[in-house]
């Protein structure tokens, strides 16, 4: 996996599973994929060592990978926002002209949005 689709995972997985790592884990996560502080600045902000940033961070990591393979909210997400881009050019090719069809389509396409 390319470090900008890792980055971006990991922020995906943060927003979904944040509220369930300790303090710790969401400060440094917060600030290496949030921030995008390095290893030694998070390790002085928190004086610590490099490593055990480095430790904690691989550690979340994997801990936000294993809630993801649990509870597949982000997968989910992920699949229903497909679906509605599916059905939003459906609608757009076939349907273009039906106002009330295309007010309902917003509708949807806003709740998953959010």
């Amino acid at each position: 996996m390319m470090e900008i689709e890792k980055n971006n995972r990991m922020n995906s997985l943060f927003e979904f599973y944040g509220a369930l790592l300790t303090d710790k884990q969401h400060s440094y996560l917060e600030l290496y994929y949030g921030d995008d502080y390095s290893l030694g600045e998070i390790a002085t902000e928190f004086d610590v060592s490099r490593q055990a940033v480095y430790d904690n961070i691989r550690r979340t990591e994997a801990s936000l990978e294993a809630y993801e393979a649990k509870l597949h909210l982000y997968a989910n997400y992920q699949a229903q926002n497909q679906a509605v881009d599916a059905l939003s050019q459906y609608i757009r090719g076939h349907y273009a002209s039906d106002i009330e069809l295309n007010q309902l389509l917003a509708r949807v396409a806003d709740q998953t949005a959010q």
